[in-house]
């Protein structure tokens, strides 16, 4: 097993970071592993187009493809090369919001060549508030990245953290100290998370940024949420929510969307006469 010593690079030091991001975009130019820093908790990820690269991040974490992870932009110019349909409240809260702690849904580009995961054809993207992230991430493109940590076990705010639970199934560690930003509510720190594929925007994972700061950007477009949800998450921080009706999902989401539906809003309409 590697030495943190060996795979730990410092990046706190200006003189010197310029070269460690280099040698972190060589370890993601060859499809291997590295593990970062971002606004709210470290990552580990990987080009988001090397598919072999992917699974050895979910592999790291111990995590199926049932739970794909996000991918990293550099820039939100990105956005329109990976994501189709984008709906102009997802613009808005981009341009308001990004950098930062706020992840889009939106579906993904048919034509994409890449495998995430089991993403019922939408892709979750980010711009980190990071500059050594940014840096390695204009460096190599967008990256598939997931928090730093085996799935189940706290998400890691130091690099030294993330050595420890995930060791030599990362190839490099870049330490730009302490991460520990957390959500108003409690729990592990993590981006707010909005599904952008409906008219309207959901709120998937309450996270760092508040939703009503999302409101006071949105104006008249509703911003869906369910406060009063079971708040248990997932190591990818997606609220387990319950179904409103059976078999009623909304549609593109990564869960079900939670919101109650009142009584009257659907009725039955009989089949018509042959």
């Amino acid at each position: 097993m590697a030495e943190a010593a060996e795979v730990i690079v410092d990046c706190t030091d200006p003189t010197t970071r310029d070269a460690a991001i280099e040698r972190a975009a060589a370890v993601v130019r060859s499809g291997k592993v590295v593990a970062l820093p971002t606004d709210t908790v470290y990552g580990v990820g990987a080009d988001a187009f090397d598919v072999v690269a992917v699974a050895m991040v979910l592999a790291a974490k111990h995590r199926g493809r049932e739970m794909p992870p996000p991918v990293l932009v550099p820039n939100v110019r990105t956005v329109d090369g990976l994501a189709s349909a984008v709906p102009m409240y997802a613009k808005i809260l981009m341009r308001q919001f990004w950098p930062g702690a706020l992840t889009l849904v939106f579906p993904a580009q048919a034509s994409l060549a890449w495998d995430l995961g089991e993403t019922n054809g939408t892709v979750a993207l980010r711009m980190p508030d990071d500059e050594t992230a940014l840096l390695l991430l204009t460096e190599v493109g967008p990256m598939a990245v997931t928090s730093a940590n085996v799935t189940g076990q706290p998400a890691a705010t130091t690099a030294q953290q993330a050595f420890d639970q995930l060791g030599g199934a990362v190839s490099l560690y870049l330490d730009a100290g302490p991460r520990s930003g957390r959500p108003a509510w409690g729990g592990d720190a993590g981006s707010t998370i909005v599904d952008c594929t409906g008219a309207e925007p959901v709120v998937l994972r309450h996270g760092v940024l508040g939703a009503d700061r999302l409101r006071e950007v949105l104006g008249t477009t509703v911003l869906h949420d369910s406060p009063d949800a079971p708040r248990a998450l997932t190591d990818q921080g997606v609220p387990s929510r319950p179904d409103p009706t059976p078999g009623a999902r909304l549609v593109g989401s990564v869960q079900p969307s939670g919101i109650p539906v009142p009584p009257g809003a659907w009725r039955d309409v009989p089949a018509p006469r042959p």
